[in-house]
């Protein structure tokens, strides 16, 4: 499903509305540039799980855990040398858990993602203008 967003507000709002349709155990594989609007996404879905923390991107480390209707894991793995790091994290215990792991920049790490998942692209669009976002929201498995 492709949407279109005109400001941060909206894809907050996206996600938000995609949150409360996920269930434990559910995998969102999320890239996009920088600047593309990736964390945006993810305090909209934690809006949805009923997250009231403020959310932030786990660069340095690795993964931020929030309390919620579910369990939200968010992952940053741009700083990832190699997929065999993800297990020193507890990336199975996360991603086969009982709550919502999301994963930015899944791509880096694409030999040990699930089949069963949901692949969120955000892209820019500068022509459209400078806040212009499509979200690309595709289920596997």
């Amino acid at each position: 499903m492709l949407y279109k967003s005109n400001s941060a507000r909206e894809t907050i709002n996206i996600a938000k509305a995609f949150a409360k349709e996920l269930k434990a155990g559910d995998v969102i594989c999320l890239d996009g540039d920088l600047g593309a609007g990736k964390t945006a996404f993810v305090q909209g879905l934690a809006k949805g799980l009923c997250i009231d923390e403020y959310i932030s991107s786990p660069t340095f480390t690795i993964v931020n855990c929030y309390e919620g209707r579910l369990p939200l894991y968010h992952f940053d793995v741009y700083r990832i040398s190699d997929s065999d790091e993800m297990y020193e994290v507890g990336f199975d215990e996360y991603v086969y858990g009982n709550g919502v792991a999301v994963i930015e920049w899944s791509q880096l790490i694409s030999d040990i993602l699930p089949e069963k998942r949901f692949d969120v692209t955000i892209g820019k669009n500068i022509d459209v203008h400078e806040d212009y976002r499509e979200i690309n929201i595709e289920k596997r498995g």
